[in-house]
């Protein structure tokens, strides 16, 4: 393929990069226990215990292991938070790796890669992998013991798994690389959902690949497909999966007298016969595709097998057992997230809501019986059938896109909404004291006299009176932009290619913002000046700034990639949307989080960075038609 050793260089760069990023983590990983989480798992790993839903039983278990290298129990946290040094290192490797096989395939020709390309390809992936590896948020997740490290080692795994599954698609036993991404997918359920993401750049790719002719409809269908495959396997597969057992297991114990987990174990015994039977069948019927599909369907399920470890370690009644998923159906619960207060995506009520009193027409709705085990009589039994247990919200105050939606932030919100606008209900209109109190309201908060805290205490004392005025969809929409994805996302994004100006956590503009360095702009952007500041704000060690130098670098690889490729453009764009915006869009996050939650979109950065490793590629392309030397690569 090339006229030097390209496939050797390749192999030595890659692991070179793993043992910087891996010497780099080291060096800098936590002692011991930091904020938040960290203290959770590094107890629930090491004790193979029962964390918060939904639950990492895989990586517990990978902890587990590494805590055994303890010398110390004071040294277990640093075992635990080394894990993460190390599955980030991996990631690195890994993204290594993906950036040489995309450049080879968007240099290769007909002809051989000359020596300078390859050199310059290697060079690029080297760029962009050490780029990402300094990133503030990937360094930060690196070093300590949550799960957002060894989940970006699942994308970046997959990503890479995708990429040589593109190479071998067409080859015989090709689809090895497709069987081994559907395990990896389910081992993803024991670390964090998250990994999942990855799945639609992975089906563009298969999309691509056999789809020479491009039509707008095939297009179309081939975008929906992959997002449905998504919803399918985490909304779909393995929820109704768990469901089964459940509904197994009440039968057989209910129904036959049979002891407890009976029925779950006939349920296994069940599924593994239909696996059993759907391989037989398509293999003696040589339906190819359709053998492919159950035995992906299987490796998933096997590597959600990891799951197993919550009802087996629930059932051992260990000290952190929470939630006790300790048989299917509080397994199901467990998974389902039901603790959490529920999400509404594109329809749903608003925090305008808690003014109005429950709805005249349906006020409320049954929730899910609540079972548990009668040992007495050996089955199990109904202790609350929650008969009008939930109730419903007001179909007045819903609509569509409810950005605006967590009633315990109701005083944010009107930060971006401004002040509720309300009147009194016709019925009450006559109550002198009434139309007194809120001609006095209104006038103390026309003088500015009252103040978003005050304003939500009224209208929860008298919204029974009033009719209150949802936040409209323009402001909804508003909200989005400038919370949702501009401060929870775009600065986060800024943070990590542009420069940040320190590590406290950010409200109202005053700290955890973006700067550049370039002082026009941040005097621009943070509306103070930057000359003269204070030892403690120049000394942070949270302060950097990069001048948009790595921004910049990543725009010339993302034009570059539009020029060269536009399907492979479209696959990426759509990777960094999925594990960026969209998390944003779909966690629907409330003002203002307890911490920073940059942690969570930093499979976007990923991407990026790999759009940094194109844009060394794009200079070294630009230059070479205007200088050609040996010397212009390295």
């Amino acid at each position: 393929m090339t006229d030097f050793n390209f496939n050797k260089w390749n192999t030595i760069l890659g692991w070179f990069v793993f043992l910087i990023a891996l010497i780099t983590y080291s060096l800098t990983v936590e002692p011991t226990v930091s904020f938040w989480d960290a203290g959770e798992y590094i107890l629930t790993s090491s004790k193979l215990q029962v964390g918060h839903p939904p639950g990492a039983p895989l990586f517990q278990m990978l902890g587990a292991f590494f805590s055994i290298f303890a010398t110390d129990p004071s040294q277990i946290g640093l075992m635990l938070n080394m894990m993460s040094a190390v599955t980030s290192a991996f990631t690195i490797i890994f993204m290594f790796w993906s950036i040489t096989i995309l450049m080879t395939k968007l240099v290769a020709t007909k002809t051989k890669i000359s020596k300078a390309q390859g050199q310059a390809i290697l060079g690029s992936a080297l760029v962009g992998s050490l780029a990402f590896s300094f990133t503030d948020s990937f360094w930060f997740n690196a070093v300590e013991t949550e799960v957002y490290a060894m989940a970006t080692l699942i994308m970046s795994l997959l990503f890479y798994l995708g990429l040589r599954w593109e190479q071998d698609m067409n080859k015989p036993r090709g689809n090895k690389w497709l069987i081994l991404i559907a395990f990896i997918t389910g081992l993803s359920f024991g670390v964090h959902f998250m990994g999942l993401l990855t799945i639609p750049a992975i089906g563009l790719v298969y999309y691509f690949k056999n789809y020479k002719e491009i039509s707008v409809k095939s297009f179309i269908i081939a975008n929906v497909s992959v997002v449905a495959i998504l919803l399918v396997i985490f909304k779909l597969l393995l929820p109704t999966t768990l469901k089964f057992f459940s509904a197994s297991e009440v039968f057989f114990v209910n129904s036959f007298g049979l002891p407890f987990n009976s029925g779950t174990i006939i349920a296994g015994i069940v599924a593994i016969g239909l696996f059993y039977y759907g391989i037989q069948y398509t293999r003696k019927k040589q339906y190819k595709h359709a053998n492919t599909l159950v035995l992906c369907v299987l490796f998933i399920f096997i590597g959600f097998s990891s799951w197993m470890l919550l009802p087996i370690r629930a059932n051992a009644n260990v000290i952190i057992n929470e939630n006790n998923p300790s048989s299917a159906r509080e397994l199901l619960a467990y998974y389902n997230l039901e603790q959490y207060p529920k999400t509404y995506l594109f329809y749903g009520p608003q925090f305008t809501d808690q003014y109005s009193g429950e709805d005249e027409n349906n006020p409320y709705s049954d929730d899910k019986p609540k079972y548990e085990k009668d040992y007495e009589k050996g089955k199990y039994v109904i202790v609350n059938d929650y008969k009008n247990a939930k109730q419903n919200y007001n179909s007045d105050h819903a609509s569509i896109l409810p950005r605006m939606w967590s009633t315990e932030h109701a005083e944010n919100y009107m930060m971006y909404s401004g002040y509720l606008d309300f009147d009194i209900k016709s019925e009450y209109r006559m109550q002198n004291e009434l139309r007194t109190v809120v001609s006095e309201f209104r006038s103390r908060a026309n003088e500015g006299l009252v103040d978003y805290e005050d304003y939500h205490k009224f209208l929860r004392e008298f919204g029974r009176y009033l009719d209150v005025k949802k936040p409209s969809l323009a402001q909804n929409i508003a909200y989005m932009l400038e919370f949702q994805l501009g401060y929870m996302y775009w600065r986060y994004f800024m943070w990590n290619f542009t420069g940040r100006q320190d590590d406290i956590q950010g409200k109202y503009n005053m700290h955890g913002n973006w700067i550049s360095g370039i002082k026009p702009i941040d005097e621009f952007f943070l509306g103070k000046s930057q000359d003269n500041l204070p030892s403690d704000v120049l000394n942070n060690k949270g302060r950097n700034t990069y001048y948009f130098l790595p921004l910049i670098l990543g725009i010339i690889g993302l034009l570059f990639l539009f020029n060269r490729d536009k399907k492979l453009f479209w696959v990426m764009l759509v990777f960094f949307l999925f594990t960026g915006l969209a998390i944003q869009v779909y966690t629907n996050v409330r003002p203002f989080e307890p911490r920073e939650r940059d942690y969570s979109v930093v499979g976007s950065f990923y991407v990026f960075a790999m759009w940094i490793g194109f844009g060394v590629y794009a200079i070294y392309n630009a230059l070479n038609k205007v200088y050609t030397h040996k010397i212009l690569a390295p």
